[in-house]
């Protein structure tokens, strides 16, 4: 594996999840697979799971790690080609990126969008200079379009709570927030569900639909109750719109997701990536229940990285 940025890096996905369940009863049977190998992650954004599931993943495998906050600690990044750079950037990507290709046998990095350009930020500028000039195999940590670790990390969740020999009906449920969020793990989520063994359910308030190429082969309404019955697994997850980028539509009054609410489910599992506000996008009697998965997706993550960063070793 030379790069992990989504699922279509990914051979055999139902391989790739057993070997994170392997990780996971056996965290340190590899520590010597990247011994005298170090581990670069490079974040332009605030960063909790991410940032320390990857640098434990890492170490579990014997890996130096190094982590640099880049847009605190470095210097402002050019991206532009033939720029002239008499402005406020000093460095180029081109110089930067490929330095921490010397310095790095792996490199993450965390960028996310500025929902300002939607062409922009989906042609992901920055992530495909860093595979470019850095020369080396490139995990992403969350892009502007997707959050390729927190799905693997989310199949994984589903897979360990689903009941054997029934193909689980998954929902991802748009949630209210007080301010414009990313599509990425929406996006991610959608793409990873339409190539697991699952009946894919995307509910949302109008002029909330992700980008065709998400969302293809799943089911897509705009009535919550509808999309909630007979639910195995309810994701839940604000994104801002795509058709009008990065605006907020509505106030969501009515979409925060309940124990009454998830009466029509099928004792349905409740999953968030994290962070999430309370009683806003979820209330606290889900987020306290038995019901929520919030805990064991966030340990999920550990293994999901050192999967990848597994696979990453082996094929130097």
């Amino acid at each position: 594996m030379k790069k992990y940025t989504s699922v279509h890096d990914v051979a055999d996905l139902d391989q790739l999840v057993e070997e994170a369940l392997h990780l996971k009863a056996n965290p340190y049977k590899y520590k010597n697979l990247g011994e005298n190998k170090t581990l670069g992650l490079i974040f332009l954004n605030p960063s909790l799971r991410t940032r320390l599931s990857t640098q434990k993943a890492g170490q579990n495998l014997g890996m130096n790690v190094i982590v640099m906050n880049l847009d605190k600690e470095g210097w402002a990044l050019e991206t532009q080609q033939g720029a002239i750079m008499n402005g406020s950037t000093v460095e180029h990507i081109k110089e930067a990126a490929a330095v921490m290709g010397e310095y790095c046998d792996i490199i993450g990095i965390r960028s996310f969008p500025k929902l300002q350009n939607r062409e922009e930020d989906y042609n992901e500028e920055l992530l495909q200079q860093f595979i470019q000039y850095s020369k080396k195999p490139i995990v992403s940590l969350e892009s502007a379009t997707r959050h390729p670790l927190q799905s693997l990390a989310d199949l994984l969740t589903i897979k360990e709570n689903k009941v054997e020999g029934k193909r689980p009906k998954v929902v991802l449920s748009w949630a209210p927030h007080i301010k414009p969020i990313p599509q990425c793990v929406a996006n991610s989520f959608a793409e990873w569900m339409g190539q697991a063994d699952v009946d894919f359910v995307i509910t949302h308030p109008e002029g909330y639909g992700l980008a065709d190429e998400f969302s293809a082969g799943a089911t897509v309404t705009t009535n919550q109750q509808e999309a909630l019955e007979g639910a195995d697994f309810v994701y839940v997850k604000n994104w801002s719109s795509y058709t009008n980028y990065g605006q907020v539509l509505t106030d969501g009054e009515g979409w925060m997701l309940t124990n009454e609410r998830l009466q029509v489910s099928n004792n349905a599992k409740v999953m968030h990536c994290l962070p999430v506000r309370r009683n806003v996008e979820l209330s606290d009697e889900i987020l306290d229940g038995p019901n929520s998965l919030v805990l064991e997706q966030a340990n999920n993550r550990t293994y999901a990285a050192q999967a990848v960063l597994k696979r990453m070793l082996e094929a130097k």
